[in-house]
C-alpha cells in the first residue's frame, strides 16, 4: 500500500476502516457529543419562543419563524460539532495509537481525512434530529422530503469545512482543550450575519457589510430558500459556492499542516 495512490482501493479501504473505527469510539463516549446537540436545541427552543413574532412583520412575507431560525440551530451545531473531529485525533495522539498508525503501511492521507468523515456523520445524525424536533414543533417545508435531505446536505459540507479547521489545531496543538477552543473564533460569524432577522431589518451600517460578506449568510439563505419559499437557484448556488470555498481554504490548511507535522515526526 503506498499513500502516493489517493484514489486507489487501498486509500478508500484505509478511509472506510480509520472512518469506522473513529464512529464507534464516538458511540462509546457519548457525552462528547450530546451537549452539542442540547446547545443546538437549546437554541432553538430560546429563539422560537422568544422571537417568533416578528415574524408578523412585513420584511418576513408570512413566512414562519420557525423555518427562518432553524438552520441557525442546524449551524450553530456544524461549528461546535466540528471540534469532536479534532478532539479524536488528539486522543489518538495521546494515546500514541497515531503514532502507532504511522508506522504501518496506511495512507497519511486517510489519517487525517477519517475523523473528518467521522464527524461529518455524527453531524448528518445531528441534523436529522434537530430537523425531527422541527417537525414535532410544527415545521412545514414547501420542498417537502427533498428539501429537508438539502439542508442535511448542506449542513454536512458547513460541518467538513470545520472539521479541517479543528483538525489542524488538533495537530498543530495536540491538546484536545485547544483544539475545541479553537472552533469557537467562528461563533461571531453566526451573530454577524441575518441570524435573528432578514438583513433589510439590520440597521447598524457596518453590520450590514458584514452580513454580507459573511459566508454564513450565504448558507442561512440556502437553508432557507428549501424550508421558505421552495427551489430558487441563486441562493443554492451561492450557499454551495460559500461552503465550496471555505472547504478548500479549511482543507487545505489541514493537509498543510498534517504533512509537516508528519514530515517532523
Amino acid at each position: 500500500m503506498t499513500s502516493t495512490q489517493p484514489y486507489s482501493a487501498n486509500f478508500l479501504r484505509d478511509v472506510f476502516v480509520l472512518t469506522g473505527r473513529a464512529l464507534r469510539v464516538t458511540v462509546r463516549v457519548p457525552f462528547a457529543v450530546i451537549p452539542n446537540l442540547v446547545i443546538s436545541l437549546f437554541f432553538l427552543f430560546v429563539y422560537q419562543g422568544g422571537l417568533s413574532g416578528i415574524a408578523a412583520m412585513p420584511s418576513f412575507h408570512g413566512a414562519s419563524y420557525l423555518n427562518f431560525i432553524l438552520p441557525v440551530a442546524v449551524v450553530s451545531g456544524a461549528v461546535g460539532g466540528a471540534g469532536s473531529s479534532g478532539q479524536a485525533l488528539v486522543r489518538d495522539l495521546e494515546t500514541r495509537y497515531f503514532t502507532k498508525l504511522r508506522l504501518t503501511p496506511v495512507s497519511r492521507t486517510a489519517l487525517v481525512l477519517a475523523p473528518m468523515i467521522a464527524g461529518m456523520l455524527q453531524l448528518v445524525v445531528q441534523t436529522i434530529l434537530i430537523l425531527f424536533v422541527g417537525w414535532l414543533m410544527g415545521l412545514h417545508v414547501p420542498t417537502g422530503f427533498a428539501g429537508l435531505v438539502v439542508v442535511v446536505i448542506y449542513a454536512a459540507g458547513w460541518g467538513l469545512a470545520f472539521a479541517g479547521y479543528s483538525v489542524a489545531s488538533a495537530l498543530r496543538s495536540k491538546n484536545g482543550q485547544a483544539a475545541q477552543a479553537a472552533t469557537f473564533i467562528f461563533f461571531p460569524l453566526l451573530f454577524l450575519s441575518d441570524t435573528f432577522v432578514p438583513i433589510s431589518l439590520i440597521h447598524a451600517h457596518w453590520m450590514r457589510i458584514a452580513a454580507h460578506i459573511n459566508p454564513t449568510t450565504y448558507v442561512f439563505n440556502a437553508m432557507r430558500a428549501v424550508l421558505e419559499t421552495g427551489w430558487s437557484t441563486r441562493p443554492l448556488l451561492e450557499g454551495a459556492l460559500a461552503i465550496a470555498i471555505l472547504a478548500c481554504i479549511t482543507l487545505g490548511f489541514a493537509v498543510y499542516t498534517a504533512t509537516r507535522t508528519l514530515r517532523r515526526a
